[in-house]
């Protein structure tokens, strides 16, 4: 993997977050689909920049064979798979004519997919996941990479819709620009005149092959064990496949962050992968951030966590005891830190912020605890021993 090839991924990154106001989850996980030849779903109303990411994806991939199309429930598979051929037809032959259909894209955009109806969703359901398009009933195998989905809702349950839902591995709710910011930034048009970086399909598929060499430690392997053991004692349970096809997000994930192992943190896009119903989103995505944390994350912030406790409790009882009782658990905290970092001392950028932060606090308190004593005055002077 080259220098170069990282840097054209991060520039293309930079790029699209810079046109696309808060997309960031969104742009990622596209250039995610595509490294790991995984399909993407946006649920979310219209206007939220659905189509104009998809599209803009396909311009910065030149040579790029993209197919896009809005469906309905009248749309018929001649707008999707490509019309008879009639010289084959005089003949007996059942043929499509599918140039410039999605059975010869790379990259394909399907609006409001689940309006999609029962004389295409055969073809298409066979076209996303096994890429195979049957033409007068031999399988041709499809060059296709990645099938965005966008719909303004979720199919309902009576539609017998499971099946093309379930071929969407990366599922990702979309909803307008929140911040006023951001809003005004768009109305003006910021970003969207600058000149997009763009990659050849030869360097695509260079970026592809180094991500299936992606290292996948058994730490991995283990902690999704784990994920799926919490899932299940939930009720919930994603097929093997779809944490088989997991594997290749995580690996797309640790090669956009430029590394060439995967870490037990990129897990956490998981959450967008392992949910069925949405009303299992938020229980999948708590237990997926809950082991989606290595152990040294963990030990951060739980330290971190009962600093601000201690913290914020002196705030409340200023008294001398008190003081004295928070010096003491910053001291072991910060005792703790340098006890963490000494034993891993490749994590120090992560660890050196907080131990920093925690000695902070804990000069803060020490202060507000010489602060009142008055030691111009001897009858007001105590003795006071300072656990330092």
């Amino acid at each position: 993997m080259t220098t170069n090839n990282f840097s054209k991924l991060e520039e293309i990154k930079i790029a699209l977050n810079a046109k696309f106001f808060e997309r960031e989850n969104e742009v990622e996980a596209i250039l995610i689909a595509l490294l790991s030849r995984q399909h993407m779903l946006m649920i979310g109303p219209a206007g939220t920049a659905k189509s104009a990411l998809s599209v803009e994806i396909a311009k910065i991939v030149q040579g790029t064979e993209y197919f896009q199309w809005l469906l309905t429930r009248f749309s018929t598979p001649e707008e999707v798979f490509g019309p008879l051929s009639l010289k084959d037809l005089e003949q007996g032959v059942y043929k499509r004519n599918t140039a410039t259909k999605m059975p010869e894209a790379h990259l394909v955009f399907l609006d409001e997919i689940f309006k999609s109806n029962s004389a295409i969703l055969n073809s298409l359901l066979t076209l996303i996941n096994e890429r195979l398009f049957y033409n007068n009933g031999l399988p041709i195998e499809v060059p296709l990479m990645s099938v965005i989905g966008a719909s303004n809702e979720y199919p309902d349950e009576e539609e017998g819709l499971e099946a093309l839902f379930d071929r969407f591995l990366l599922r990702f709710e979309i909803d307008y620009i929140a911040d006023e910011t951001n809003f005004v930034s768009m109305m003006k048009g910021a970003g969207q005149h600058q000149p997009m970086p763009s990659m050849t399909m030869e360097e695509l598929i260079q970026l592809q092959f180094f991500t299936d060499m992606v290292a996948i430690p058994d730490e991995i392997y283990e902690t999704l064990s784990k994920i799926r053991m919490g899932l299940r004692d939930e009720g919930i349970r994603p097929s093997d496949r779809r944490f088989k096809q997991s594997l290749s997000v995580l690996q797309a994930k640790a090669l956009i962050n430029q590394r060439q192992v995967v870490k037990v943190d990129d897990i956490v896009i998981l959450e967008n992968a392992l949910w069925e119903t949405v009303d299992q989103k938020d229980t999948v995505s708590l237990i997926v951030r809950s082991h989606a944390q290595d152990v040294v994350t963990r030990a951060i912030d739980s330290i971190q966590n009962e600093a601000n406790e201690v913290f914020n409790s002196m705030l409340k009882d200023n008294s001398t005891d008190a003081g004295m009782e928070a010096t003491q658990k910053m001291k072991a905290l910060v005792a703790d830190l340098n006890k963490l970092k000494k034993h891993n001392q490749s994590r120090s950028m992560d660890i050196d912020p907080i131990l920093d932060k925690v000695k902070v606090m804990q000069q803060e308190i020490l202060d507000s605890i010489l602060e009142p004593m008055d030691f111009e005055n001897p009858n007001d002077k105590q003795t006071v021993d300072i656990p330092f």
